[in-house]
């Protein structure tokens, strides 16, 4: 199956050798075969499958959680039984991802339930076909101010379903121009078509919204969130949206952010905006999902108490449980904005009564623009793992976004995407792992990191277990080596303005974006103890103490908690300005080692592949360089103080 024009990642079931014309026999027990989602699933198993004479009994089972499946072999039958249609997709999906892994299925015997309610992809589409922080080409949903559908659509909603994805935004959070008129006419109908494709797979989409659009749209003076003609505005044009949309999700709002109007504007809270949409969309049973993303972004480098890591907790903690309960806070996994290394957000666990969503980027943005490879799943189980201390048992970030902390239904994650129109959809070939893995752990985020590229590494690749230990290992290191070419020790940023590719260790540091570094002659990083900013007391204990106090705060978050000296000796002995030059001529030389690791898997992935990502890597191998020759020279200028190994630091 498939089409010349674009690959089928994951999902080649060319390259596993199925025939798309052979019969597959599948049965149904209590599943209509004709309701839409069963019916895609039927489509998969013909053509993923190879076994020809298997027979596949979709069972309907209501002891099964809602979007869970269990597998299970019954003589020459395979069983999947889930309660809903949702479930028999995945469960189908998780038979082909078996096979496809060398998995027995004439003993099979296992299931998934999936850990978070929401599990959405964002993507930061333009309707000129641009996406802002798109690294794999144009828009497949947009071109020439107009919306785009064709099979490629419906090969994204199967991919998407593939790793238990059941919401989709479609534009950018920054809704300006001709993305202001999707909930008009004007697109109606190209979107209802799109929702259909979605629906098939089981998923529901949701658009990014104008906040300004009673002005934009109606016509209005303010869009005043307590404004009865506002008010009396959004109440129309919801009805207009769900009438058009029927089992449309809802809506994605970024407000009070980096140029966005909002409720500040007017004096009100973000409660204010969110519940006023919230109360609006409820009757149709949508939901408000409102970033978190808030904070001054007019600060004044001199100012020294200002602290961007603080917004989010200080905009939205007094108001825990003002919000109703169609609404959910999405709160970025850090208290910055993506970067290589942050604490967790103290919002996550912070909020006690109010529905929220973790939201990764595997964009990267900030971590190579897929051009350096970075698989992402170790850093997400970090933040999974990190526990908030809010509750006891019940305490880790995947407790809270998952509901369980609180009890919630509304809950789960969301990944700003990373794909385009490019023939592979990600750039490099690579970068796909964090599409196919954010999926994964999103829907079961006990899985670990090696479980999920392994079995990416299957499917895309099918290697010898040699060349397959290979890969996977490169993916595993991939996130700390660049850390230690770019920014180690939670520094974050120092990269070029705007583009955030490549090094500019002052780049930022004047601006008002709040990114500093504060590096003198004496030593860097932010002091963010109860001496400087306050940041580190937005934790419960014993996490504040812990970051608070340099001898205990975690080495990887030294600089972003602390202004260090560069003599300071850190755990290893060496001093801090060693470990800066250590790190990064460390970093550029294990990178190096990647590079080698890749040229040897020549002849055992498709030449195309191999050639396109070896190319990747000499782009790597360049950035990597000048981010080791740029910091160490930065700093050596500085400090005045010379590598102890006696390298050439320029």
């Amino acid at each position: 199956m498939g089409n010349s024009n674009w690959t089928q990642l994951w999902l080649d079931y060319d390259k596993k050798g199925c025939d798309a014309n052979k019969e597959v026999k599948v049965t149904f027990e209590g599943f209509d075969k004709a309701d839409r989602v069963i019916a895609s699933a039927v489509k998969e198993l013909t053509k993923g499958l190879l076994g020809k004479e298997r027979e596949i009994v979709l069972f309907k089972d209501e002891s099964v959680a809602a979007e869970g499946y269990k597998l299970f072999s019954q003589d020459r039958k395979v069983l999947v039984k889930a309660s809903d249609a949702n479930g028999a997709l995945y469960g189908v999906f998780a038979l082909i991802r078996a096979e496809a892994c060398s998995k027995d299925l004439a003993s099979l015997d296992e299931g998934e339930m999936p850990s978070n309610p929401l599990r959405m992809t964002n993507h930061w589409d333009n309707m000129d076909g641009s996406i802002e922080r798109g690294y794999s080409g144009q828009s497949f949903f947009f071109e020439n101010n107009d919306i785009v559908i064709g099979e490629r659509t419906v090969d994204y909603a199967r991919f998407m379903a593939s790793v238990g994805i059941n919401g989709v935004v479609i534009n950018n959070v920054n809704v300006k121009g001709a993305a202001t008129y999707l909930i008009t006419d004007r697109f109606f109908d190209k979107v209802q078509k799109m929702q259909e494709i979605f629906a098939d797979y089981g998923i529901k989409l949701y658009l990014s919204l104008n906040f300004a659009a009673p002005i934009e749209l109606g016509g209005l003076e303010v869009c005043d969130p307590l404004d009865e003609d506002v008010i009396a505005w959004w109440k129309e044009k919801a009805k207009e949206v769900f009438t058009r949309l029927p089992g449309f999700g809802g809506f994605l709002v970024k407000a009070d952010s980096e140029g966005r109007p909002g409720p500040f504007t007017y004096g009100r809270t973000q409660a204010d905006g969110a519940n006023m949409l919230g109360d609006i969309v409820a009757p149709y049973g949508g939901i408000i999902i409102w970033r978190c993303f808030v904070y001054n972004c007019t600060q004044d480098w001199r100012d020294y108490k200002t602290d961007r890591a603080r917004a989010g907790y200080d905009y939205f903690k007094d108001l825990d449980g003002a919000y109703h309960d169609n609404v959910i806070l999405q709160i970025k996994n850090g208290p910055m904005d993506f970067q290589i290394r942050e604490p967790i957000s103290p919002l996550l666990g912070g909020l006690t009564k109010t529905n929220q969503m973790l939201e990764v980027q595997i964009a990267q943005e900030y971590t190579g623009h897929q051009i350096d490879l970075c698989y992402l799943m170790p850093m997400f189980k970090e933040v999974l793992d990190f526990h908030t201390h809010c509750c006891e048992g019940k305490d880790t970030v995947a407790d809270v976004v998952s509901g369980r902390t609180m009890g919630n239904k509304l809950a789960g994650m969301a990944a700003v995407i990373n794909t385009g129109n490019d023939y592979n959809w990600t750039g490099n070939y690579l970068a796909a792992a964090n599409t196919y893995g954010f999926g994964r752990l999103a829907f079961n985020t006990e899985l670990t990191s090696e479980e999920i590229a392994r079995e990416w590494v299957r499917m895309s690749f099918g290697l010898e277990k040699a060349e397959e230990d290979k890969l996977v290992d490169m993916l595993l290191r991939s996130r700390e080596i660049y850390e230690k070419y770019t920014s180690p020790l939670g520094i974050g940023w120092m990269v070029t303005p705007n583009v955030h590719y490549g090094p500019s260790v002052d780049g930022y540091e004047y601006s008002r974006w709040g990114t500093y570094h504060r590096a003198d002659h004496l030593g860097i990083g932010v002091d963010r103890t109860d001496k400087g900013t306050g940041y580190a007391q937005q934790y419960y204990e014993p996490n504040a103490s812990m970051y608070n106090d340099p001898a205990t705060c975690p080495e990887e978050l030294l600089l972003f908690f602390h202004h260090i000296p560069y003599t300071y000796k850190l755990k290893t002995g060496k001093t801090l300005i060693q470990h800066i030059y250590d790190s990064h001529f460390e970093g550029e030389a294990e990178a190096e080692e990647l590079a080698k690791t890749w040229d040897s898997l020549e002849g055992k992935v498709p030449q195309e592949v191999f050639n396109l990502v070896k190319h990747r890597f000499e782009m790597q191998l360049y950035n990597a360089k000048e981010w080791r020759d740029q910091v160490n020279s930065y700093f050596f200028r500085k400090s005045g103080i010379a590598d102890e190994k006696g390298r050439e630091i320029y």
